[in-house]
């Protein structure tokens, strides 16, 4: 950064004497950022004393630090200098915290040290999620004890737990050790990460200057008409949309209406979902429906990008109000919030009615289809209900689900609308959520440390009993819960994970034949 290296040394030589002073016995260096941080802080410690020394990164989603150095990069820069200990903490849950550790044990084997340092992994209780006020965090202490015997069996030889940890989690840690789990012994690992095929990108270019329209979309269109079917795809990290455009078009021929673009998910920096929205559109031939966050824009930005869009064709819009950056990779960036998404929503019908939110004309009015979200599985339902009510009363023109895995679910929060509203009719079409699980750590993962799922105990303990079959079984699971929606949703949202898009396709085949134009 901006300070010097000297000055940085100086500053944690400061502390770490006045530790030393108290009676400390050892120094665990947490949280650090990047390698030239550790370093310093390593030093300084070296400078002030002979304690010994646990090394501590922080490693974000895509197994990098902050300052982008790969797990390989922290060992080559920081096994030189002697600490007693390598690892990570904080940032992310136990399922991306064991992949970095895996990284971290093949690098410090393949160094081939006399002396190696131990390894330790000290990850938070999942990710953090808003409930009433508070933010909470999902990881049970069962999870996380299946989490210590992992990184025990992996090669850590200190597990511990960092943000949402509660004395429950380190006591299943506690209890996962005195398991007699010995820390494996070191072992290396290949990773291997393949492009995506790349597809042609002629035909189809908007004219510039073409006329907007004031017809609807197609999936305005199609919620009158027939059952919707979309399936979201994630930006690519870097600037290559190769992947996500092959993606589209397998969908595409896979029968699906929309691909819905997905803005920056878990406030982590992604390409512009607007961007690869337009990609979609003009090299693949469908429509997209795009994640649009107030988060990141002011309410004249906003207004601004959302113009922008319509002249380029990409007129359906899922108003969200989106995970605050203290949740991703960039903590103290500044989020805006001049609107939530009720006030987005009203920003977008205004538009419609050929008027700005300060009531300036923009000459004809927008002709924009405008998507609300609900979270049927939030423990406050009365809450979530008179969210949803907000939003519709905005001007929504229909609703799209997060997941839910038993349309029981679904059921149990049109009672808790009936029971604040008087009806369970929200007038308005509803696009159901259904995310296809993978396998059993797959389902663990979601459960535990992604805000805004939660799954059924049943649908846990399929996955578990699946074993091997996991995929097919949560391909099973996914198109019977199609099925049973079928007659009380008129469209359905799937999300893939890991770019398995072929998963979404297999799912649709469970609709029924006439159901789907």
């Amino acid at each position: 950064g901006l300070t010097a290296p000297e000055t940085v040394r100086e500053i944690f030589e400061e502390q770490i004497a006045a530790l030393l002073e108290g009676g400390v016995d050892l120094l665990v260096l947490e949280t650090m950022g990047s390698v030239a941080e550790a370093r310093q802080a390593i030093l300084a410690a070296q400078a002030v004393g002979d304690l010994p020394i646990v090394a501590l990164m922080t490693f974000a989603e895509d197994g990098r630090t902050i300052g982008g150095e790969t797990p390989e990069r922290v060992v080559a820069e920081l096994l030189p200098l002697g600490p007693a200990a390598i690892g990570a903490n904080c940032s992310v849950g136990p399922a991306r915290t064991l992949a970095v550790l895996r990284r971290l044990v093949a690098a410090v084997d393949a160094a081939a040290v006399a002396d190696p340092p131990a390894l330790a992994v000290m990850p938070n209780a999942g990710w953090p999620t808003h409930i009433g006020g508070r933010v909470i965090y999902q990881a049970s202490p069962d999870y996380f004890a299946g989490f210590a015997r992992e990184a025990l069996e992996t090669g850590a030889t200190i597990v511990g737990g960092c943000c949402g940890t509660t004395p429950a989690h380190v006591a299943a840690l506690r209890g996962a050790m005195d398991a007699g789990i010995a820390p494996a012994e070191r072992h290396g690992a290949r990773i291997t990460i393949s492009a995506g095929d790349g597809i042609d990108s002629a035909g189809n270019s908007l004219a510039i200057g073409a006329e907007p329209t004031d017809e609807p979309t197609e999936v305005a269109r199609a919620l009158g008409r027939s059952f919707l079917v979309s399936v979201e795809i994630d930006p690519p990290k870097g600037f290559n949309p190769a992947k996500a455009l092959a993606g589209a078009q397998l969908l595409k021929d896979a029968g699906v209406h929309a691909i819905n673009v997905a803005d920056s998910p878990m406030a982590r920096v992604r390409m512009s979902a607007m961007t690869l929205s337009y990609l979609i559109q003009h090299q693949v031939g469908i429509e997209t429906i795009v994640h649009f966050t107030t988060r990141d824009r002011s309410l004249m930005g906003l207004q601004s990008e959302l113009l922008g869009a319509h002249a380029v064709g990409v007129r359906n819009i899922l108003a969200l109000t989106g995970d605050p950056p203290s949740l991703g990779d960039y903590p103290d960036s500044s989020a805006v919030y001049d609107v939530d998404s009720v006030g987005l929503i009203r920003v977008l019908r205004r538009l419609n009615e050929g008027v700005d939110s300060a009531g300036a004309s923009i000459g004809r009015g927008a002709s924009f289809t405008i998507a609300c979200a609900v979270d049927p599985t939030k423990a406050d339902l009365a809450e979530e209900a008179r969210r949803l009510r907000s939003k519709l009363e905005a001007g929504a023109h229909f609703v799209m689900t997060q997941p839910i895995f038993d349309l029981a679910v679904w059921h149990q929060f049109l009672d808790a609308y009936e029971t604040e509203w008087g009806t369970k009719d929200l007038g308005l079409p509803v696009m159901l959520g259904i995310l296809p699980l993978q396998s059993t750590k797959h389902a663990e993962f979601l459960h535990n440390e992604v805000p805004g799922i939660t799954l059924t105990d049943e649908a846990r303990a399929r996955m578990r009993e699946a074993g091997s079959d996991g995929r097919q079984e949560g391909v099973r699971m996914a198109q019977a819960l199609l099925a049973d929606a079928v007659p009380h949703v008129q469209g359905v949202y799937l999300m893939p994970s890991f770019g398995r898009y072929e998963v979404a396709a297999e799912v649709l085949t469970a609709i029924p034949t006439g159901v789907r134009a």
